[in-house]
């Protein structure tokens, strides 16, 4: 077996409406209905899910608890995001700070769900981890 890349990750959140408001518009996620008229927002080639931790479909995890995710996604522009959040007036926890991504150095910055999710906003540097430029 060979793992090739992540397809989706699910969120459990306690206010479905409130996390969408969210996911939808300050992340400017592509919102999307599948199954019983479940939620979840598209983006390249990953989709993140949400499930209401008193309605989560099984199988799930062992326990659902909202606020317990960390996730990274990556962005275009660490300023285009700090000017966009301040705008929202959505908190920025910490940030900007350099930190090690799978593929490259990052540049990010943090701030949190609704449900108190940590949600790391990173801006992909030039330079490829593990290859040396001459």
């Amino acid at each position: 077996m060979r793992v090739i890349s992540l397809d989706h990750i699910v969120l459990t959140v306690q206010d479905l409406d409130r996390a969408c408001a969210f996911y939808r518009d300050v992340l400017g996620l592509e919102e999307v209905v599948f199954g019983a008229g479940r939620k979840g927002f598209r983006f390249g080639m990953q989709k993140i899910n949400l499930q209401v931790a008193t309605h989560a479909a099984n199988p799930k995890a062992s326990v659902e608890t909202p606020g317990s995710a960390d996730l990274c996604v990556l962005i275009d522009s660490v300023e285009e995001a700090i000017d966009h959040l301040t705008a929202a007036s959505v908190k920025i926890e910490e940030g900007p700070v350099y930190r090690t991504g799978a593929r490259s150095p990052l540049l990010s910055i943090y701030i949190r769900d609704p449900d108190g999710n940590l949600i790391e906003l990173a801006q992909p540097q030039n330079v490829v981890l593990g290859q040396h430029s001459e």
